[in-house]
């Protein structure tokens, strides 16, 4: 080793160090704190230097110090000074940091050393990463000598400054969560919208002639205006007024002015104390009837042409839901009933439509899929009895009354009748009358038939009540024959809403009417650049069409299926797939269609809240 000022000529073994270090502690405890003359000799010249001493430590130089230093016996020249390293300041009255050294005997067999602790130094100074790993190293440096014979026993050193987490730890807090730019499509009606934004919703009321005129011309023609992402003032935007004119339109038949004809299921109370003068008079009953017989027919024409996209057909009882080809995820024209009671269903049946109760098919697959699991683990039971399967099978359709042949009591006890032992049989289908689950989904060509049933079915009108001989009533989002154009109401109020200690002015807006789910994503479409990406809604539904959002059964979303092959004189009819069919001149935004063309994913459910933050959607249902 190179002769350099402030370090030992040779190095000597640890049983010598070790030594020389009890005797040093005697004399220390008998004399106090006293500097060796040794050491005296050597502080000048590490001083003259400029170089620390053995032991890891700031330059004698640099501060004076008040006791003897004591020297690092296993340090060499690479570990102890490198120009390359960055002086590092060390607290001497910080806590000692202990190094456990294994025990170890010396090759000559001299004396066993104990267990040491060794006292060390920590930092003052915050290091970064790659200074922290050079300290480390560098202690791990000082057991690997070739003439030691220590053993480092595996044991980190916990660092106090932070360390940079794995990517795993760190992508939830540094990836931000996804934008969604939509919601899912809703497809029940809904009776009331109540938006909320801490900017104003003040342009969306009392618009100019001028701007309503354009709204009403746009929407006839199908027009659509493109706004900016976001809009510096909407009360002075000309064009934001009308798109939100147009996306208030609706076409209603019949059209009362002094009657509202929506909602008509349990709203007695609306008609009472109006004038009704069909009531009473036969004739004017069949007038409109034959008026409203024209306009569903003239509905369901735009429908099959894929020039109306959905409409809804609201009597005193259900409410039907028509869907045009392409759209909620279903390849041909499919309709949905709700409510509905056994003998709408028998009644269908006669007719010749077929139909399907998806709700309760659905509880079925999964009782049926429970009770498969539930005969797999019963499966050794059942094959060990034989007989009493074949007892099962042998029942006859009158519910099995052998039993009472064998008591000899079969004359004396009356059978029930075949049309009991199938309400028996369709005890379930049964229970389900007007609940939700009594939802009926006619598709494809039977749904042609249904139109001709609902017009000759004389449940459909009331025959006693407020609402006797009043036909149901229409809704398109495109005009038809006889239909009215109407307008959604909105009304803007500034409230203050009390947040802690605090008020803040919060602006609402209050839309009221029929809405129908392509008004509701025109109006949210335009709420979104007019308060900029910030704006929550409550939404009222019209509870007997929260159930139209369940999905359609599987065959009506297939690309082939049999009714297209049986149909070859109905092409309009056929079904084909979802992404082929065409309804761009249906009347409607093509962002609007894009998401009534998706499967709604609501099940028997629909929105209660949309919140819009920073341009991203959250909802519930």
């Amino acid at each position: 080793m190179a002769q350099q000022a402030g370090y030992s000529p040779s190095f000597k073994r640890p049983a010598d160090i070790m030594r020389m270090r009890r005797k040093r502690s005697l004399s220390d405890a008998g004399q106090g704190s006293t500097s060796s003359p040794g050491q005296s000799d050597s502080l000048p010249a590490a001083a003259a230097a400029g170089v620390r001493p053995f032991s890891p430590g700031p330059l004698f130089s640099s501060q004076p110090r008040s006791g003897r230093k004591r020297r690092n016996p296993f340090a060499n020249i690479e570990n102890t000074y490198s120009p390359q390293k960055k002086c590092l300041v060390y607290d001497d009255e910080a806590a000692d940091t202990s190094y456990k050294v294994k025990t170890w005997r010396d090759k000559e067999g001299d004396e066993d050393m104990s267990t040491e602790t060794r006292g060390g130094l920590t930092l003052s100074a915050r290091l970064t990463e790659a200074e922290q790993q050079g300290h480390v190293s560098s202690k791990k440096r000082l057991f690997s000598g070739d003439d030691s014979l220590f053993e480092e026993e595996e044991e980190e050193e916990e660092v106090k400054t932070p360390l940079l987490k794995s990517p795993q730890a760190i992508a939830p807090a540094s990836i931000s969560p996804p934008v969604c730019s939509e919601y899912p499509a809703d497809w029940s009606l809904k009776t009331r919208l109540l938006f909320t934004s801490p900017l104003t919703l003040s342009w969306a009321e009392h618009p100019k002639a001028q701007e309503e005129a354009a709204g009403l011309s746009q929407h006839c023609r199908a027009h659509f205006l493109s706004l900016p992402h976001s809009l510096q003032d909407p009360r002075v935007c000309s064009e934001l007024r009308c798109a939100f004119q147009q996306s208030l339109v609706y076409w209603q038949h019949p059209s009362l002015p002094w009657i509202s004809l929506f909602p008509r299921i349990n709203a007695d109370r609306n008609f009472t104390g109006k004038s009704t003068p069909w009531a009473q008079d036969r004739a004017l009953q069949q007038s409109l009837m034959t008026e409203w017989s024209v306009s569903l027919s003239s509905l369901y024409s735009l429908l099959k042409a894929r020039l109306c996209p959905y409409f809804y057909l609201c009597s005193y009882q259900l409410t039907v839901l028509f869907r045009a080809a392409g759209l909620g995820g279903s390849s041909s024209i499919t309709a949905f009933i709700s409510p509905t009671t056994r003998g709408l269903r028998e009644a269908m049946k006669a007719e010749g439509i077929e139909f399907s109760l998806p709700l309760v098919e659905k509880r079925s697959k999964e009782q049926h899929k429970l009770n498969k699991e539930t005969e797999f683990c019963e499966l050794k039971d059942s094959e060990d009895s034989p007989a009493a399967d074949d007892d099962e099978d042998g029942d006859d359709e009158d519910g099995s009354f052998s039993w009472l042949k064998e008591m000899g009591v079969e004359d004396k006890i009356k059978k029930p009748d075949s049309i009991s032992i199938q309400l028996r049989k369709e005890g379930q289908t049964v229970c389900v009358d007007h609940r939700p689950e009594s939802l009926v989904c006619v598709d494809g060509s039977h749904t042609f038939t249904l139109i001709n049933f609902l017009m000759s079915c004389k449940s459909l009108v009331a025959a006693a009540g407020s609402q006797a001989g009043l036909p149901p009533t229409l809704l398109a989002p495109c005009a038809f024959r006889g239909a009215t154009m109407q307008t959604l109401k909105a009304r803007s109020v500034n409230v203050k809403s009390q947040v802690g200690s605090t008020f803040h002015d919060i602006s609402s807006l209050e839309i009221t009417g029929p809405i129908l789910p392509s008004s509701l994503h025109a109006i949210t479409t335009l709420l979104r650049p007019a308060q900029k990406g910030n704006f929550s809604a409550a939404l009222y539904t019209h509870t007997p069409t929260a159930v139209m959002n369940s999905d359609p059964p599987t065959a009506t979303r297939s690309t082939h299926t049999p009714t297209a092959v049986m149909n070859p004189h109905t092409p309009t009819l056929q079904q084909s797939p979802v992404g082929s069919v065409d309804l761009s001149g249906c009347g409607l935004h093509p962002a609007a269609l894009q998401q009534l063309q998706q499967t709604s994913g609501l099940g028997k459910t629909a929105l209660t809240h949309i919140n819009m933050n920073n341009y991203s959607y959250t909802w519930k249902n």
